[in-house]
């Protein structure tokens, strides 16, 4: 008789023939080709339309610096929150696979509608009080300025030059070159009349945009992590493979989009955003069943709660259309009003972050205290300090879409070299590019002083993160000691920025969400994610803060001084600079007493 006690060597066998059999794209399951095809068409789409965002806030519809800042942070906060809701319906009725594709449509869609953006504001200023139209010379509405645009205000059928004056006053110029006023910079205002269409349409397409990255953004991480089995040794590489994609479709589009933008229109660089979306659907719809297995909703009785899942998301686009809306009416804390009126005067989105971040920690750190042993609320103390210092790193990092690309448009020399020049909004892809090339070499770095012992922890990476992202600020403000008299400076100082940024990023990005996973009590590793996830959104939110605190003066989108814009910038790099040093500097103090309070975990 046979015997039918299976073979532990034929079934060993077996299974490395299956693992052999799915590697057919870098020793891969070849569906993950797919799924990189499918995030850096949706990063594509989400970076060339961020490269253009903030530019086209204050030239096309010639919002203040403060307001589009203040747009800028608040959209970017609410990309970082909504995932976690859209994970968690995934995981519960919809499965990844619809999630995400019903994410990039509903992306693609905002897009869209960000290409009708209406005509051009009409500027004006209030001179003392008394509001006059303000008439535009050589202004072509695009991302890049030529340099040779003039403004003037009407003042009783006079044409007077607006100029900004070193003291911060604002004189108007005669024909004849006479001041004909000098006016106080408080007595000087500027502002557009916008269409109110236009700008409902660019609330609902960021709307749009935050609710489609909602469930896409989360979802499509979820699928790669289905190629893999468990214990799967591939898996790592997988991720960083899949992760790659996120900067080649940003260094693709932060090129591109702006380039259109700037030859054909803004509406052009936007639908490339668009057509680059539904090219990451079209990876998911038209897959030829290869991901046929992945991704599908769980297996539960009942109903299928798609229609109304989805008839829910598209009811909350209001809600987050008055969140911004809301955003662009806060006004600053009134001076010695303390914390109290600072409080007070945060728009709803900054209590909600703040509020939701204050409680969630320490209720945290309670559970883990009443229900773990001392080393595993020690683990995750470290992990909230952790967390609280990515926090800061995240919000001098996140300049880069806000304060930093308009410093790149009016303080910096675009020309790379001899007369070739890029555009501001094209700065921005210095940072993918440096990923790129420099993610491998870092990671090769790490392995090498692990093999020898000598692989920094992650405490020290952390603080070593936080003082880079302070080294790249004062790189830059050194670099402005060397302005030419246009009062530009050139962009190698900002790439060198950026290379100091990306370096820093890469000590930090790569080891935040795994350590996580490894300090968090296992029965609440997914609410620790979701406090990850929400210091970002926060760090994001006051990124923004810090953004609107560079804020500059603009008439028609222009600045009219630009050695008090440059000086403006400068003083704030310098403050954030020095801050990031400060505080990596004592994360790095601690390094060693954090480190026993995780126990191992590195």
């Amino acid at each position: 008789m046979t015997s039918s006690v299976p073979d532990p060597a034929a079934g060993a066998a077996a299974a490395v023939a299956v693992e052999t059999l799915d590697r057919s794209w870098f020793g891969h399951p070849r569906q993950l080709a797919r799924l990189f095809a499918t995030e850096m068409w949706e990063r594509f789409g989400y970076y060339g339309m961020r490269a253009l965002l903030t530019l086209y806030l204050t030239k096309h519809f010639l919002f203040s610096d403060h307001t589009a800042n203040g747009i800028y942070g608040g959209f970017t906060a609410m990309v970082y929150l909504t995932p976690l809701v859209g994970g968690l319906l995934a995981d519960r009725y919809l499965g990844a696979k619809r999630s995400v594709k019903f994410g990039a449509v509903i992306m693609a869609l905002g897009y869209f509608i960000l290409c009708f953006g209406g005509p051009t504001a009409r500027p004006y200023a209030l001179v003392e009080g008394v509001r006059h139209d303000v008439v535009q010379e050589n202004v072509v509405d695009r991302p890049t300025s030529s340099g040779g645009e003039r403004r003037y205000v009407v003042v009783d059928a006079q044409r007077l030059l607006i100029r900004g004056e070193s003291n911060g006053t604002v004189s108007l110029v005669a024909s004849d070159g006479h001041v004909a006023r000098n006016v106080p910079a408080a007595q000087f205002q500027s502002g557009g009349e916008r269409s109110p269409m236009a700008t409902t349409l660019v609330l609902l397409a960021i709307a749009l945009i935050t609710i489609g990255n909602g469930f896409f953004k989360p979802n499509i991480s979820t699928m790669v992590g289905e190629l893999y089995r468990a214990g799967d040794r591939r898996k790592d590489a997988g991720f960083t493979i899949f992760y790659m994609g996120i900067n080649v479709g940003a260094l693709g589009s932060q090129i591109l989009c702006p380039w259109l933008a700037d030859s054909v229109g803004w509406w052009a660089g936007f639908l490339l955003a668009a057509l680059g979306m539904l090219a990451s659907w079209a990876q998911i719809q038209f897959d030829g069943g290869r991901l046929a297995d992945y991704g599908n909703p769980p297996a539960t009785e009942g109903k299928d709660r798609a229609v109304p899942i989805f008839a829910a998301a598209l009811i909350t686009v209001p809600l987050v259309m008055l969140l911004i809306q809301n955003l662009m009416q806060a006004e600053p804390a009134a001076a010695g009003t303390g914390i109290l009126g600072y409080v007070l005067a945060l728009p709803i989105m900054g209590k909600l972050l703040f509020g939701t971040f204050l409680v969630a920690v320490p209720a945290i750190l309670g559970y883990a205290w009443t229900a773990g042993n001392r080393a595993e609320f020690q683990m995750m103390l470290a992990a909230m300090v952790l967390i609280s210092f990515n926090t800061v790193f995240w919000t001098l990092f996140e300049q880069a879409g806000s304060s930093l690309t308009l410093f790149a448009d009016r303080n910096t020399d675009l020309h790379v070299i001899g007369s070739f020049s890029i555009s501001a909004a094209q700065t921005q892809f210095f940072n993918a590019f440096f990923i790129v090339t420099l993610a491998p070499l870092m990671s090769g770095l790490w392995t090498a002083l692990g093999k020898r012992g000598l692989e920094p922890s992650t405490p020290v990476k952390f603080g070593a993160a936080l003082a880079g992202v302070g080294a790249g600020f004062l790189l830059l403000v050194w670099g402005a000691s060397f302005a030419d008299s246009a009062f530009k400076v050139s962009i190698w100082w900002l790439a060198g920025l950026y290379f100091v940024h990306t370096v820093a990023e890469l000590c930090i990005s790569p080891v935040g969400l795994s350590m996580i996973t490894k300090l968090s009590l296992a029965r609440i590793v997914g609410l620790m994610m979701g406090v990850w996830f929400l210091s970002i959104a926060i760090a994001q939110y006051v990124a923004g803060i810090i953004a609107q605190v560079a804020s500059v003066d603009t008439v028609g989108g222009e600045v009219t001084n630009p050695k008090l814009s440059l000086d403006t910038y400068v003083h704030v790099f310098t403050m954030i600079g020095w801050a990031a040093v400060v505080i990596g500097l004592v994360l790095l103090v601690i390094a060693w007493p954090l480190k026993r309070l995780m126990h191992g975990v590195n």
